[in-house]
């Protein structure tokens, strides 16, 4: 049974986390010696990265599926952060794998219900959960109940041994109607951390995150993000992890180019996942759109095979 919640009672963690099972090794100078100030703005070798983690598994609603941020190549036609920081992680570790169980529209506890089973049942090492927003902006939930949900949810996903990784939310301050859910957005982020406190789990503080500022940040529409809104939020990530990377600031990387082998296993699996239920649903005539997790099954992050 988890311990009850108590209101407004703001916990200690960081950005950075304080998650046991993340490894914090410093970055190496060419000259062999340890410098923890290296400038940012300077590339890191696409070698392996010295993390933990084998199996990373992301759930969550359209900020984690990555509305706002097409891609055709990639599962479901959205890329978002989630990919980007799969993409990064897999480097250097053929047997990594990745799902994303993301699904646009979900209140939390609809998150929790739908998606942390699948999740437990793929055995991962990392998590990240990101939900509640579509509960304050739309529903006006108490952000005090919802952090209760919260709090339970993290309990049995952190009980696994896993590296949970949690999001405080972004500031939408200046953004019209949304704009006056900040008082409640901003209570649930400290609610937030004292629920990664009590299951030392890591926060990814996209409320702290200047860089979100910039316009440019944004879709269209001010509540998803854009290409470069996710690249922005995937570095973050992985800063907050302490994971080397070869993210830049506002250089949004490409996906890698597919040999022919690797675009014909996408073939199969857009025929798969896409042509044939395409077809048995007009064949049944059914009209109503289903939404799915884009990536339900953990797996290579390029695919059958990964990139040199």
């Amino acid at each position: 049974m988890h311990r009850p919640f108590k209101k407004y009672d703001a916990g200690s963690v960081t950005s950075q986390g304080d998650r046991a099972g993340v490894v914090r090794l410093p970055l190496t100078d060419t000259d062999g010696g340890s410098s923890a100030g290296v400038a940012a703005s300077r590339p890191v070798e696409r070698a392996a990265a010295p993390h933990p983690w084998s199996r990373y598994v992301a759930l969550g609603d359209s900020f984690t599926e990555g509305v706002g941020d097409p891609e055709p190549r990639s599962p479901g036609g959205l890329r978002g952060w989630a990919d980007r920081v799969a993409e990064e992680l897999s480097v250097g570790h053929e047997d990594f794998a990745y799902a994303n169980l993301a699904v646009r529209g979900l209140l939390l506890e609809q998150i929790l219900d739908q998606q942390a089973a699948p999740a437990l049942a793929l055995n991962p090492d990392l998590i990240t959960l990101s939900g509640g927003g579509n509960d304050l902006v739309f529903r006006g939930t108490d952000p005090d109940k919802l952090a209760a949900k919260l709090d339970a949810g993290v309990e049995r996903l952190s009980a696994t041994g896993a590296t949970i990784v949690l999001f405080a939310g972004p500031d939408w301050g200046g953004t019209p109607v949304i704009g006056h859910n900040r008082a409640k957005i901003a209570i649930f982020n400290e609610n937030i951390r004292t629920v990664a406190h009590r299951h030392d789990a890591v926060i990814a503080d996209l409320w702290a995150l200047q860089e979100l500022a910039d316009p440019r940040m944004w879709d269209p529409d001010r509540l998803h993000f854009s290409p470069l809104g996710y690249h922005t939020i995937a570095k973050m990530v992985l800063d907050t992890l302490n994971v080397p990377h070869t993210l830049q600031p506002n250089l949004p990387k490409d996906l890698p180019e597919s040999s022919w082998r690797h675009a014909r296993a996408e073939d199969l699996v857009w025929a798969r996942n896409y042509l044939v239920p395409w077809v048995l649903k007009r064949i049944r005539h059914q009209t109503e759109e289903e939404l799915r997790a884009k990536r339900p099954v953990a797996g290579p992050v390029f695919g059958s095979e990964l990139p040199g």
